[in-house]
């Protein structure tokens, strides 16, 4: 058997070498070439394309000669025939052609997805099929029109997921490597013979197509083949999982998958968070984050393999599942991914964790802003301005604001009033009160601060100033209600100036008028 399987790989590795190079020259004077356009395309010569053709027609001429070789010397179980391998070959070759159409002509994500649902409904009706996931639901099994869905949506998710790892020279190839040498280990395991067959001379295939495919890579991959790769091995998990037990069947397809896996969840999280549509391309793919961090492109590739390899290690070790396998397993794997991620640096999920961070501070925002509201009902009342000045204070000295300046604007009948503010200094026609926490440093030119300035105009639209908001430059977040603190309150303190400032200029303008007929008289 092990001889059996050893030939068929050797085969597929031989046939995939040499076509890949006829399939290198037919596209180079076909002008089929993958030409560099957008900022996103990492090489600067125009490449051949359509590799997926070698890897292709190499895994269906190994296959067909594998079943020949079994007829007559019955090498595989019973049982296995050229039948039951059309439930994966026909829709197969539906996706290859999609993938060579969209290679020549070029085609939208729509028509690309309804090919690859009608291919997957085509495995579900071959009995390829989710109807139950028993780790999540326990033994309940799922009706038809719940079943469809899912094997679908498991079929696009795969498909689309080696695709979109290809960016790199040999990423792709090698990561569908990794996850096919897996599946045909599981395969053994499970005594699942078609899966077994088919992942060894993919892997050949794959195998011998790298070679001119790694980098400095002289052909690419193409759509027709990583749709192809990608929609089989979805394809050969789902009949792996007829025979494996129920952890071997859900857990290890999905954790030997894990780098494309990893890449397509966090594109489309990182799309959906920075509110950009889902299938727009982008330079923030994990290899395009290596790259920036100084990584040539090899070592990207290679470091990037030995994440695949690793992937399909752990995965390897469900195969023995006990009781705490799967949770260890879940817990490495998720540790690692969240590290890995936090070390690429997404500003998406920067911005996620400090939304994060600050849901577990909202007890601190509202002791902040119920002090900024409570200062705001308290300017509508006060009728002296040094309790003004002492409700600034209150609504500040608690919150993340190191100091402020008001500065307040007399009118003309005001000036009397400078003198009577004990709390306050003169500027020209100005008077102002400073503030500041205890033991900030004086703020000045010297100083790493930022300043909010509020205009001070109160509801009848008279302005009396401003409020200048010292911040010094500091990690911690600014746990408060900006709005409010820029819109209601400003007006509130304007028209508690304008009340106060008015009364005492009238108060003073009396107490003149008092005096000269006293002094008259």
């Amino acid at each position: 058997m092990a001889g059996f399987y050893l030939g068929v790989f050797a085969l597929s590795l031989t046939v995939s070498f040499l076509l890949t190079r006829q399939v290198r020259r037919l596209a180079v004077a076909q002008g089929w070439l993958a030409v560099p356009t957008v900022d996103r395309h990492l090489h600067r010569m125009p490449v051949p394309r359509l590799g997926g053709i070698a890897i292709f027609s190499a895994f269906l001429f190994s296959i067909a000669t594998a079943l020949l070789v079994n007829a007559r010397l019955h090498k595989l179980p019973s049982g296995l025939s050229a039948q039951s391998f059309s439930t994966i070959l026909f829709p197969g070759l539906l996706i290859f052609l999609l993938g060579v159409f969209d290679d020549l002509r070029g085609l939208g994500p729509y028509v690309k997805f309804s090919v690859q649902a009608l291919a997957g409904g085509m495995l579900f009706l071959g009995g390829l099929r989710i109807l139950d996931l028993p780790i999540v639901f326990g033994a309940h099994q799922f009706p038809w029109f719940v079943g469809l869905p899912l094997t679908v949506l498991w079929v696009l998710a795969i498909t689309n997921a080696f695709n979109l790892i290809d960016g790199l020279d040999g990423l792709a190839a090698g990561s569908a490597l990794f996850s096919t040498l897996v599946v045909f280990v599981v395969a053994l395991v499970s005594q699942s013979s078609l899966v077994a067959l088919m992942t060894i001379a993919l892997a050949g295939a794959i195998l011998g197509f790298l070679r001119f495919n790694f980098n400095p890579a002289t052909i690419f991959l193409g759509d027709c083949g990583s749709l192809f790769i990608g929609f089989l091995l979805s394809a050969l998990a789902l009949e792996g999982a007829q025979k494996a037990p129920t952890i071997v069947a859900v857990a290890i397809p999905v954790v030997s998958f894990g780098l494309p896996i990893l890449e397509t969840a966090l594109s489309v999280l990182r799309r959906l968070i920075s509110g950009r549509p889902v299938f727009t391309a982008d330079r923030e793919h994990i290899h395009h984050k290596l790259l920036q961090r100084g990584l040539s492109h090899r070592q990207v590739v290679i470091v990037l393999y030995a994440v695949s390899a690793l992937f399909g290690l752990v995965s390897l070790f469900l195969l023995w599942p006990t009781g705490s396998s799967l949770g260890l397993v879940l817990a490495v794997l998720g540790t690692g991914i969240w590290l890995g991620v936090q070390h690429l640096g997404y500003l998406e999920f920067g911005e996620l964790r400090r939304v994060a961070l600050r849901t577990m501070e909202q007890r601190q925002i509202f002791v902040n802003n119920l002090a900024i509201r409570r200062a705001t009902e308290e300017l509508k009342k006060i009728r002296d301005y040094e309790q003004l000045c002492r409700v600034l204070v209150a609504a500040f000295e608690a919150n993340d604001f190191d100091g402020f300046r008001l500065t307040v604007k007399l009118l003309p009948n005001e000036h009397s009033v400078i003198d009577l503010v004990r709390l306050s200094q003169r500027q020209q026609e100005n008077i102002y009160f400073d503030w500041q926490k205890a033991g900030t440093v004086t703020f000045g030119d010297s100083l790493a601060s930022w300043q909010l300035t509020l205009d001070l105009v109160t509801t009848s639209n008279r302005r009396r100033g401003f409020l200048t908001i010292h911040r010094l430059y500091t990690q911690r977040g600014l746990q408060m209600d900006v709005n409010h603190l820029t819109s209601i309150f400003p007006v509130a303190l304007a028209d508690a100036l304008d009340r106060i400032l008015g009364q005492e200029a009238e108060f003073i303008t009396e107490q003149d008028a008092s005096v000269m007929v006293a002094e008259a008289g």
